[in-house]
């Protein structure tokens, strides 16, 4: 191999990592005269190798870096590779010589050696990159422009160690990693696509959900479709979902760390593209820290009230505003004796790591098994509370309404609906389209009945998350079947607190609560038994 060593290169190494690797996994043990000991030890290497390379790439940390460990002791140990090498790689000793790429994961490397998985996190603040990209023509756009600007601004004082691991990142990410996005996935913040833009012959398509916001990385390119190809065919395969083919032109499913991951391709997509969420990043926080603004203690109070007095509630917004994270910390107010049953499109709760001692399962849609045939089963297993991840599909919304009048106790689900109204429409039409009414008046006050509390997030163009409105959904004669009252609410930076609770559901909450919790809901809103 002594012909590489004056003239490395990205291409050169990835070759000779692909090379090296293969003769360790296809090493004939028989063949090399060791002894027991030797060999069971290069045999549990060997296996422990296969099983990294077969992990690697779909949110198992551990497995990239054994992979990345190994690689490195190849090019140290066997290659001797030094300062020398790595300069050649990557232009460390020449600022006009680096490109955009590699200033950025020079950046990554040194935030992520102060700040570890918040490297990118921190990136944002410290360089203030949001307020000045929010307040600029640009659509959220980190140009490279701006990416030159703060790498000029930051002292870059890099030890040989320091250019050694950037390598292997680098090296690793285009031979079994997931390319320009793999350093950014692993660190915390909402999500990642790839695929989603550019024309035909461009890739420059890398775009972060940062704090509800989706900001396009403009610097940062696949380079070819065949990355971006090769990452989208990788990115999935946790747990074995099947196959991305042109028959089934998607998959949604989980990554090792509880990422949810939806890919898709031609022909059913324009081009392959990816989309990874975050979820498995949520942390269980109590609400007094996910709400931040002025009054918040209103809101909690009445959120409280609604899960204690085991409401049917809907958790509603657009995608990012916070639905999961806020359904998250209004199940820790849920009577820790109920039995949890979760449906969900692809696991993103993951409940039972959060509130392992509680009596919690979780089931998602198949290729074979629909939702509502999920939700049918789950009347089978003593549940108590049911929660839905997402009301997607017509189906699953005719079925919820179905459920809340029998079957359990009281169900928590989120919708992607804007009013309260549009939620009511929503369901109300499911339940026609599935043929399990054909008068609207009766499929509306079935809804009305079913469903009584709609609890709205909302983000503002920084990002900010806040529950907009509380709204209770009361039956009643009128030509419309229902009315909605708005309990709490959003404005001018705080909440507020706007009408009691009806009667009818005050009633039915006290039916719900214990003794003791029935004295302090009556003592904060005035109510006489």
């Amino acid at each position: 191999m002594r012909e590489y060593r004056d003239g490395w290169n990205e291409e050169t190494l990835i070759s000779l990592m692909s090379t090296e690797i293969n003769q360790i996994l296809r090493a004939n043990l028989y063949e090399v005269g060791l002894g027991e000991k030797e060999m069971n030890r290069l045999r549990i290497r060997k296996r422990e190798l296969r099983d990294a390379l077969n992990q690697c790439g779909i949110g198992d940390i551990q497995a990239k870096n054994y992979v990345k460990s190994t690689m490195e002791d190849i090019m140290v140990k066997k290659y001797g590779m030094g300062e020398e090498q790595w300069n050649q790689i990557i232009a460390f000793d020449s600022r006009t010589g680096m490109t955009a790429r590699d200033k950025f994961d020079i950046l990554m490397h040194c935030y992520e050696k102060e700040y570890g998985n918040n490297a990118f996190d921190a990136f944002m603040k410290e360089n203030g990159v949001l307020d000045r990209i929010m307040h600029e023509d640009c659509g959220c756009r980190i140009e490279e422009e701006l990416l030159d600007e703060i790498f000029e601004n930051q002292s870059q004082l890099l030890s040989e160690l320091d250019k050694r691991k950037i390598v292997v990142q680098r090296i690793y990410a285009k031979y079994r990693g997931l390319g320009p996005v793999d350093q950014l996935r692993d660190f915390n913040v909402d999500g990642i696509s790839g695929g989603v833009s550019g024309k035909e012959d461009e890739f420059n398509n890398v775009w972060v959900f940062y704090h509800g916001i989706t900001i396009h990385l403009a610097f940062l390119s696949f380079q070819s479709e065949r990355e971006l190809e090769r990452v989208c065919m990788n990115i999935y395969r946790f747990g074995n979902p099947g196959q991305l083919s042109k028959t089934k032109g998607y998959i949604v499913n989980e990554m090792k760390d509880h990422s949810r991951v939806v890919v898709v391709r031609p022909p059913f997509a324009e081009s392959f593209a990816f989309f990874v969420r975050k979820f498995g990043s949520i942390e269980k926080k109590e609400l007094s820290e996910l709400l931040v603004d002025e009054g918040k203690e209103v809101i909690i109070d009445v959120l409280k009230w609604i899960i204690k007095g085991c409401q049917v509630s809907a958790v509603t917004g657009a995608q990012g505003s916070g639905k999961t994270t806020l359904l998250m910390g209004l199940i820790g107010y849920i009577h820790p004796a109920f039995t949890l049953r979760i449906q969900e499109m692809a696991f993103e709760l993951h409940l039972r790591d959060t509130y392992p001692d509680r009596n919690i399962l979780s089931f998602r849609e198949t290729e074979h098994i629909s939702g509502q045939e999920g939700l049918d089963l789950q009347k089978k297993t003593d549940g108590v509370v049911n929660i839905l991840g997402e009301v997607a599909s017509v189906e699953v919304a005719a079925y919820l309404i179905q459920m809340s009048q029998v079957g359990s106790l009281f169900t928590l689900f989120t919708h992607h609906a804007k009013t309260t109204e549009s939620l009511i429409k929503y369901m109300r039409n499911s339940l026609l389209s599935r043929g399990l009414f054909r008068n609207e008046k009766i499929a509306r006050e079935q809804v009305v009945d079913s469903i009584r509390f709609d609890i709205h997030m909302e983000k503002d163009l920084h990002g900010h998350r806040y529950i907009e409105r509380v709204c209770e959904i009361v039956p009643d004669d009128s030509e419309k079947g229902y009315q909605i009252i708005e309990i709490a609410g959003f404005e001018n930076g705080k909440y507020v607190f706007r009408n009691m609770f009806s009667s009818q559901t005050v009633e039915e909450m006290l039916k719900r609560i214990t003794g003791s919790e029935k004295e302090e809901f009556c003592a904060k809103y005035h109510i006489q038994i």
